[in-house]
């Protein structure tokens, strides 16, 4: 049992944090899952309940204390568990009160007593005060307030200290069993780390790296590193990270990437290293309608049974998985939750509390609509370690995670759907419609705007109505027809309350003539600190960071972060690269003749060395173009392979299966820059003998790319660079990446435009690009046919 003990006996043990909060939604959570409002209202009420929060105690007289931090340490035998928080007031006159303030959506006459998540937080509070002034009795006070009418309705009732502290402890033996496995398994895993070695021999500039990656750890900053492939930079960030978990610089791992197959990876590492003796729990969180059991994908208690009672079985389920195996895998979680009966993406997000190292996408750590509320709300200070793989990617992921668009033909048909139901709501959207209306009518192109003004007020009253309507709407179909749009207004409100100077607002008519008026993010960094800051140290790293001051800048507010450049293990002569002097992707030298010729580079070179190529294209017209070219003029035992703009999983692993196959003749792949096949996929030895690179990459011109133009210019005076440049090369050198993986690799690179001659190209250029050869389409066939000789005579 845990001691009734003063606060301020303080033992030189381990400690426990908890928030209040988060101890009594985790104990104390029951019911089912059910996405249709009841969860996005709550999120919402949060976020506008912080600003009717201070309005009320605004309002309150001198006796009231707002925002007082309470804070009590329980102690063990074996550890110290503290509980902390923030009472939102304290009224202190001849009762003390404790007073906690809730926003809402739902009419103040459906509340007939509080809720008990809500209530219990407030009584935790209550006895946490009380017991550290010595009270005998405190009063508790609910305050429920309506967001959109304002009206208050309180609750209030005195308790004894006794009996708060009777409910209260066994709130805390509840808690007690988790806080048990969670002390026990520390140590347990920390013992195993100390003895663990790094599984390899380490390979040039790798252990420089590793020891980069602890000394970041330990004085909490952050690192960005440049390392191409071949470095074996994952292994040489997992193991310094790992190793510093076990001396208490950080509490969780987070393995964050931008695409699948690279957790792959970063999985058969950590297989790797729990094979030598680490005992570690790694969860990989897969996406919810991948790991779904229904059908149907709808997440509420009339569509799926393992949305009923959700939350009466998860911590049982949670409990009997972490203790049984230390295996995280999708198999188990699905075995589990098929058990007890329960939600596997729901669970897993559970599960992911008590382990070691969470393998995930960017999104659940800094999109603001899915991030992980368990790690990343407020109140949470996380002391997390980020590992952020192929962090380029990074920058326009960020961009999307805190941009906002709203689109006015969506508010018709939002009237549409609710035509002659409610004539409340009616009025809000038609309102906010002949607004958007007004600003298409002045729309000239692109229009940039300082604010929104009204209407941003307006799109507030009309979520508001929304979410009563949602509420109250006992038709389904209705309530399904306006989820979507309710979202988009919501996530359109929550980035205009966040807007500062890294923002621009614009409107324009798209592609298919419809207005749209966005809120675009042109340079994230300001909103993936607040996020990061809830680790002790991150760690970007990339093959493609280059130039290094662009990404830190757009990923990093801070001026003294670290940077690193880590060289190439591989020799120099297994590659070689040709600039095709006399081609280019130039929109006005677009022509018939322009393809031919560069069908014409490709032949040439599967002419002088037969074997596996892929070609990569700035768009599928291009890469269209290009291939009805190679067609007219077909070379002999040759096999095409075209990238398809919607490709399942299915279809890719076919299409890179057939690189593995023998063949005796040639095989060419056709792809985008940019696209699925020009990052993380690893085509050793003879299944990749060269890439072509047609074009810088630059991003076609458009309202999006100059406003960023306009903005880098006036911030950095490097507009075309920061819009175009960057982000082009970016794509060229990851595509350009794909041909030598491995030491034993040998291959060709041919970048296919003559603007890879002119200096600004060039200096982003990795330092290994040292000997690259100017050529033109007539003497191409010798460069290649010389370097494959080459290397032929080295084998003998």
């Amino acid at each position: 049992m845990i001691e009734n003990e003063k606060y301020g006996e303080i033992m030189n043990k381990e400690l426990i944090k908890i928030s209040v909060r988060n101890l009594v939604e985790f104990i104390l959570r029951k019911g089912d899952i059910d996405n249709r409002i009841s969860r996005t209202a709550e999120k919402e009420a949060m976020q506008l309940g912080s600003k009717m929060h201070r309005k009320i105690q605004k309002q309150m007289p001198s006796s009231y204390h707002a925002e007082v931090p309470l804070k009590i340490v329980l102690h063990t035998e074996k550890y110290d568990l503290q509980l902390e928080g923030r009472a939102d007031g304290i009224i202190e006159e001849e009762e003390i009160t404790i007073d906690e303030i809730k926003g809402v959506f739902c009419t103040l006459e459906q509340l007939e007593e509080p809720k008990t998540v809500h209530l219990a937080q407030a009584k935790c509070y209550a006895y946490i005060y009380g017991q550290q002034k010595d009270l005998e009795e405190i009063s508790v006070q609910m305050t429920y307030c309506n967001l959109e009418t304002e009206e208050i309705k309180r609750f209030k009732e005195t308790y004894l200290l006794k009996e708060l502290e009777i409910w209260f402890y066994h709130l805390i033996n509840e808690y007690k069993k988790w806080a048990d496995f969670q002390m026990d398994w520390k140590k347990k895993r920390n013992a195993s780390i100390k003895k663990l070695d790094f599984p390899y021999t380490y390979r040039k500039g790798q252990k420089d790296l590793a020891i980069s990656v602890y000394k970041t750890i330990l004085r909490k900053k952050k690192l960005f590193i440049q390392a191409p492939t071949g470095v074996g930079k994952t292994m040489a960030t997992v193991f310094p990270s790992v190793k510093a978990i076990g001396e208490e610089l950080g509490k969780k791992i987070f393995y964050l990437t931008a695409k699948t197959i690279t957790r792959t990876v970063v999985e058969q590492g950590f297989q790797l290293l729990k094979s030598q003796g680490l005992q570690c729990k790694v969860i990989t969180l897969t996406a919810k309608e991948k790991i779904c059991f229904s059908e149907e994908k709808e997440c509420n208690p009339e569509k799926c049974p393992y949305a009923k009672g959700h939350y009466d079985r998860v911590n049982d389920a949670v409990y009997d998985m972490v203790t049984t195996t230390n295996e995280m895998s999708r198999e188990n979680i699905e075995f589990y939750a098929q058990k007890h009966n329960v939600c596997p993406f729901e669970m897993s997000l559970d599960v992911a509390l008590w382990t070691d190292i969470v393998i995930c996408d960017y999104n659940y750590v800094f999109d603001p609509n899915a991030h992980l509320r368990r790690f990343f709300s407020d109140e949470v200070k996380g002391e997390y370690i980020f590992l952020i793989d192929e962090a380029h990617n990074l920058v326009e992921r960020g961009r999307e995670m805190y941009s906002a668009t709203i689109f006015k033909e969506e508010f018709l048909e939002a009237k549409r759907i609710v035509k002659n139901l409610d004539k409340k709501l009616e009025r809000k959207l038609d309102i906010c419609n002949r607004e958007l209306l007004e600003l298409k009518r002045s729309c000239r192109g692109c229009e940039i705007y300082q604010s929104l003004g009204q209407f941003s007020i307006s799109m507030t009253n009309l979520l508001m109505e929304l979410e009563r309507f949602m509420e109250e709407c006992e038709r389904g179909d209705v309530k399904d027809g306006l989820l979507e749009f309710f979202f988009h207004v919501r996530t359109f409100l929550n980035v205009y309350d966040i807007l500062d100077e890294n923002y621009k607002i614009y409107a324009e008519l798209d592609e298919d003539e419809k207005f749209k008026l966005k809120l675009f993010c042109v340079n994230p960094a300001t909103n993936l600190q607040k996020c990061l800051e809830k680790g002790n140290s991150t760690i970007f790293f990339s093959a493609t960071f280059l130039p290094i001051y662009y990404y830190k800048q757009l990923l990093s507010t801070e001026k003294d972060d670290y940077a690193i450049y880590v060289n190439s293990p591989f020799e120099e002569k297994n590659r070689e690269i040709i600039i095709g002097s006399d081609v280019s992707s130039k929109y006005t030298l677009r022509n018939a003749q322009m393809y031919k010729k560069i069908a014409s580079y490709i032949m040439k070179t599967l002419e002088a060395k037969k074997g596996n190529y892929i070609a990569f294209f700035p768009s599928y017209q291009f890469m269209e173009n290009v291939y009805e070219m190679l067609e007219e003029n077909r070379l002999e035992k040759t096999t095409y392979l075209l990238q398809e703009k919607i490709m399942t999983e299915e279809k890719r692993e076919e299409f890179l299966d057939e690189f593995s196959k023998e063949r005796n003749g040639n095989l060419l792949g056709l792809c985008v820059m940019g696209g699925i096949f020009s990052e993380g996929i690893d085509l050793t030895e003879e299944r990749l003998v060269g890439v072509f690179v047609v074009g810088t990459g630059i991003p076609q011109i458009c309202h999006e790319r100059e406003i960023l133009r306009g903005y880098f210019e006036e911030k950095k005076g490097k507009g075309f660079e920061y819009a175009y440049l960057y982000p082009g090369m970016n794509k060229v050198l990851q595509s350009a990446g794909r041909v030598i993986r491995t030491e034993k690799d040998r291959g060709i690179i041919l970048l296919l435009d003559d603007r890879f001659l002119q200096r600004q190209c060039r200096e982003i250029f990795p330092k290994e690009w040292l000997d690259v050869k100017r050529s033109d389409l007539d003497n191409v066939s010798k460069y290649v046919e010389e370097f494959w000789e080459r290397n032929k005579n080295e084998k003998q």
